[in-house]
């Protein structure tokens, strides 16, 4: 099969031939359809999470149909059409486990990091983490909702039922968010790039009631913020953005360093937080509210032989939404 393979961090991604990849007992094949291109995808290229398997096939939003099924292989029908999101395998005895956080599992191993991703023709997944896609999804459409759209799902949900809500960075997890938010009647604050006014046009396409840089104050007050973008200056800010007892969550795997901050801007019960990854639950229920928004998810396709294109492109912020490698055409 073909695929795009990182040899080296902080190298381009090659183009290679390897073998067909055969599922083992508890897994299925699958014939990758599309996979959606994450910013995380870049921390890892970028060598800033340590110790990925190497060589490694990058993307965790993996839309697929099941090609074949491993020895004890029995949830999915070969031809059904199911997601592999970044959380793949868990061991389902440690505290975290136990306790119903299996986002935190000790031992928990992640698609297109510990396992083998979507860059690539064909991928195999533990069934156990293999989501139903729902119809009404288009390939390149659904690809995106597998992890900008599930783990900026949870971060939302860690904001708590707000009214006045800001997202810090406009990508693929905002854009998402922001229709469910407008759905639930909340107001959205979008801050984007400093004059990146093309952004700020797209956020208020999609309903923020308001939409700016960065570094400006919103019109009111917020009830939390959601940190999507990897900057840690951006904490302070937001903290003196929100009101008094309103939680800041990074919802991103990696952040540049969080300068120093006067403790005032803490004060009064306001909080930080952090998301880490996601649970199957995350999924299921978001894959059933994303229809009935109905979620719209704006994506820019780019050939298999062009990821290190999407990657870059990803990194300039020269597309608006998602950026989604099109394997093959449904």
């Amino acid at each position: 099969m073909r695929v795009m393979v990182l040899y080296e961090t902080r190298q381009p991604l090659r183009l290679a031939e390897v073998p067909d990849p055969a599922p083992g007992p508890g897994q299925v094949r699958l014939r990758v359809r599309a996979c959606g291109v994450c910013r995380t995808d870049l921390h890892i290229l970028d060598g800033e999470l340590p110790r990925p398997k190497l060589p490694l096939i990058l993307g965790h939003q993996i839309v697929g149909i099941i090609a074949g099924r491993g020895e004890g292989s029995s949830r999915f029908m070969v031809g059904d059409r199911v997601g592999v999101p970044w959380l793949g395998w868990t061991d389902g005895t440690c505290e975290f486990c136990r306790a119903g956080r299996e986002n935190l599992c000790d031992n928990a191993r992640f698609t297109g990091y510990d396992i083998d991703g979507g860059f690539a023709e064909l991928a195999v997944a533990d069934e156990r983490f293999c989501f139903p896609i729902p119809a009404e999804y288009p390939d390149m459409q659904a690809a995106p909702l597998l992890c900008a759209g599930l783990i900026g799902y949870r971060a939302y949900r860690m904001a708590g039922n707000t009214l006045r809500l800001g997202f810090y960075g406009f990508g693929a997890a905002a854009h998402i968010l922001t229709q469910v938010a407008v759905h639930q009647g909340r107001e959205v604050y979008a801050f984007t790039r400093t004059g990146d006014a093309e952004t700020q046009q797209f956020a208020r396409e999609l309903g923020a009631a308001w939409a700016g840089g960065s570094e400006e104050m919103p019109p009111e007050r917020l009830d939390a913020a959601i940190i999507f973008a990897p900057v840690g200056g951006l904490i302070p800010t937001a903290l003196r953005a929100v009101k008094k007892g309103a939680p800041v969550i990074s919802a991103g795997i990696h952040m540049s360093d969080i300068p120093s901050f006067p403790y005032h801007i803490l004060w009064e019960e306001r909080e930080i937080r952090s998301v880490a990854n996601l649970t199957r639950e995350d999924g299921e229920e978001f894959l059933r509210i994303a229809p009935a928004v109905p979620v719209h998810t704006e994506v820019t396709a780019y050939p298999l032989e062009k990821a290190n294109e999407a990657l870059d492109d990803l990194r300039a912020g020269r597309f608006h939404g998602a950026a989604v490698i099109l394997v093959e055409q449904s």
